[in-house]
């Protein structure tokens, strides 16, 4: 089961969320195949950053989930077909108008089931998008690898699943854009979703190519100690 809200930002307005809502609609309708939706994780317990919640933590100005929130809102101007944008979150982390919340049911059942509760819910959406994003809010950055996914997976056409980033020495599968039914299939087989499993164990069932990309874009931030680096500007 998928728990659904939209929270409000104190910012934000009615018809910003409208408006976002609509842009999607259009997106999607325009050339299905080719939009995608995009799933931000933002699930977990936080066990590096002493049990605080990962999305809420504060670095250069916003919230971590709030850079790639704005980021995706910045791609969306700049003309990539997105969707809907559904973040994996218990109902104490706020949401924009506009954004929808999934959980999986019951919680904590890792990535790869956050994954999964994600897709149900952007499934009961028409038209569907043919195409979906996954990234994670602890890689505040991470949004600005999309366009070159999308390009990626389009020049390659059908015979991939999916495409996502590489730091040169590992594949990242959470910063990936994924054909849906072929992502729906790996993370729920049969319909039933997988919990507590690798996504590794998952994702690398699929037809995916690694694209390099920037390492400040793909950098995490698991620990106070990362955090504390990239609010200060340092780069790895």
């Amino acid at each position: 089961m998928t728990a659904v809200t939209a929270a409000m930002w104190p910012e934000q307005t009615d018809r910003a969320a409208v408006s976002t809502m609509d842009a999607a609609e259009v997106a999607i309708a325009a050339d299905a195949a080719d939009a995608a939706d995009v799933i931000v994780l933002a699930g977990g317990t936080g066990a590096r950053l002493d049990g605080a919640s990962k999305p809420d933590v504060v670095a250069r100005g916003l919230r971590l989930l709030d850079h790639v929130l704005a980021g995706l809102e910045q791609l969306r101007t700049q003309g990539l077909p997105l969707g809907r944008v559904c973040v994996v979150a218990p109902p104490e982390v706020a949401l924009p108008c506009g954004v929808l919340r999934a959980l999986e049911d019951p919680p904590l059942g890792g990535p790869v089931a956050g994954m999964a509760a994600g897709l149900e819910l952007l499934g009961r959406s028409h038209p569907v998008a043919g195409l979906t994003g996954i990234l994670t809010c602890d890689a505040p950055l991470s949004w600005q690898a999309l366009p070159a996914l999308h390009r990626a997976l389009a020049q390659a056409g059908p015979e991939l699943d999916g495409v996502c980033a590489s730091d040169g020495e590992h594949t990242q599968y959470l910063l990936g854009l994924y054909r849906r039914r072929a992502l729906a299939a790996a993370v729920a087989p049969g319909g039933v979703p997988l919990r507590d499993t690798a996504v590794r164990r998952a994702l690398g069932t699929l037809r995916v190519r690694a694209i390099p990309t920037a390492r400040d874009v793909v950098r995490d931030l698991d620990t106070w100690a990362e955090v504390h680096s990239w609010d200060s500007g340092r780069s790895e």
